[in-house]
């Protein structure tokens, strides 16, 4: 049985809601499996709360692989040799060095600019368990963890019985997120708003997305999270990775950048701003 119990707690939501003065709200996307689309996420909630008019900083600690770096670089280019005017965020990437005391002088030396600076920070990390990574969790205000739509990806959230696909006890990554949120709770910070999303959902009404949902629900009541509805399976994400570009930037008839805006666009389009409603961020002052 696990060693812990933490119910989603009403309170914890209404609380992040709203802002604390003088501070950026902290967003950190955590998931210690790759590939779940933590930086295809990030990015298009920053540009979204950019296209908002909040002022946003993004920092990333996952710089031997960089994506969420590399997406930021691809946009700036894009701009420049499009001449097009492109929102793009304050961005800063965190090498990880082996020595803790290193990272964490690395790591506040980023963050510090960036809270007192903007409205967001937007903190993309590693696909695995590292110094870096447990240091931004300890700083989420909410944490958002995308989880590919399989049982593969779930354990590492949880153990799960094959035969009644009931919780046999919470898993490694669900644990990290326990302690770092008693390491937060102990420094008198505001309990962290933990949100788990379904991403690459396929249009199926497959039973593994059934059962998936069924075993979420679960468990966001035994480990104390909120469920969201990520992003679907769309070959369109991986094509505007090249131009450092997000579906918010597209328009109808082709009047904006990039390639013209389908139907499908559309209805991806107003899955990141359900994604982005549902992570229920405090209004910009």
């Amino acid at each position: 049985m696990s060693s812990f119990q933490a119910a989603v707690n009403p309170s914890i939501v209404q609380a992040q809601s709203v802002r604390e003065p003088g501070r950026a709200h902290v967003l950190v996307i955590g998931n210690e499996k790759g590939g779940s689309g933590k930086s295809t996420t990030a990015m298009h909630i920053i540009v979204s709360l950019l296209s908002d008019g909040a002022k946003v900083a993004t920092i990333d600690l996952d710089a031997r692989q960089g994506t969420l770096t590399r997406y930021i670089e691809n946009r700036a280019t894009f701009a420049q040799k499009k001449a097009v005017e492109l929102l793009m965020p304050m961005h800063a990437a965190v090498q990880a060095s082996g020595d803790p005391a290193d990272e964490k002088t690395r790591f506040e030396t980023a963050l510090e600019p960036a809270v007192m600076g903007a409205d967001f920070v937007v903190i993309d990390t590693p696909g695995s368990d590292t110094h870096l990574s447990r240091l931004a969790h300890t700083w989420a205000d909410t944490l958002l963890t995308p989880l590919n739509d399989s049982f593969i990806d779930l354990d590492l959230l949880a153990r799960i019985d094959p035969d009644t696909l009931k919780i046999v006890r919470p898993s490694i990554y669900a644990e990290a997120v326990w302690k770092q949120r008693q390491i937060r709770s102990m420094q008198g910070a505001r309990p962290v708003d933990w949100i788990v999303m379904r991403n690459r959902l396929s249009s199926l009404a497959a039973r593994n997305k059934r059962d998936m949902g069924t075993v979420i629900e679960a468990l966001s009541r035994r480990i104390g999270f909120r469920a969201a509805a990520g992003l679907s399976e769309r070959v369109i994400y991986r094509e505007l990775f090249l131009n450092g570009l997000t579906l918010l930037d597209l328009k109808r008839g082709g009047g904006g950048v990039g390639p013209s805006l389908t139907m499908s666009h559309v209805a991806a389009r107003q899955e990141v701003r359900d994604l982005v409603a549902a992570l229920n961020l405090p209004p910009v002052a």
